[in-house]
């Protein structure tokens, strides 16, 4: 059996403890500043939620080990929030290799800026890499230097070094997703950007608010 969440808010529209994440989405989105995380269990959100999301938020950066300057840079920046006037990324794949779509959002709103898919076959990762560029290239044609979020490292590495470490082979049947992959790698070779493109923190900040709901 899957293990159920229970999710935390301290700040939002109603502040309590939600079993779903569509109900604690509900509760935060549109609100600048909200401040909410995911438990495994409902006695520990009840413990947080009574310490309040600074000391949870805290707590959560501790290990037992010593972290490094980076990672607590890392920690502090994510109980600090994030920034609300930005795009959102991600993507679904039902299998792997399997059909994939993707989607960019307003991270305040939710309202859907761009969607692509279903495509044939294709990776959760390309999907990921796919959304990242196509976020880069529609926020360059607004002249925009918003920031994007996307919870995959692996497709932020993949576009910072202009590159897709796949074993998906090229064949008649991925030849749709291929198409995409390679007019984004040219895009990436052709244009400059000043866009940060940041981790999204799920331990503390909940779900991606582009996330398709599919987990």
């Amino acid at each position: 059996m899957a293990q159920t969440k229970h999710y935390v808010v301290w700040v939002g529209r109603k502040p309590g403890i939600y079993e779903t994440w569509n109900d604690c989405k509900a509760q935060v989105d549109g609100i600048p500043g909200a401040k909410y995380k995911s438990y495994g269990t409902k006695q520990e959100a009840q413990r947080a939620y009574e310490a309040g999301w600074e000391k949870s938020f805290r707590e959560a950066g501790k290990s037992g080990a010593k972290k490094s300057p980076a990672s607590a840079a890392k920690t502090k920046a994510a109980a600090a929030g994030y920034d609300a006037d930005s795009v959102s990324v991600d993507a679904a794949s039902s299998g792997n290799p399997g059909i994939v779509e993707y989607k960019g959002v307003d991270t305040r709103t939710g309202e859907i800026l761009f969607h692509r898919g279903p495509i044939a076959k294709g990776t959760n990762n390309l999907g990921e890499f796919l959304a990242i560029v196509h976020a880069l290239a529609y926020l360059h044609k607004l002249g925009s230097n918003k920031t994007i979020y996307s919870d995959s490292k692996t497709a932020m590495k993949w576009v910072r070094e202009k590159h897709v470490a796949t074993t998906l082979a090229r064949d008649s049947s991925t030849e749709e997703i291929w198409k995409l992959v390679d007019r984004a790698l040219a895009w990436l070779n052709n244009n400059t950007y000043r866009n940060k493109i940041v981790k999204w923190e799920t331990d503390v900040w909940g779900e991606i608010k582009a996330d398709f709901g599919r987990k």
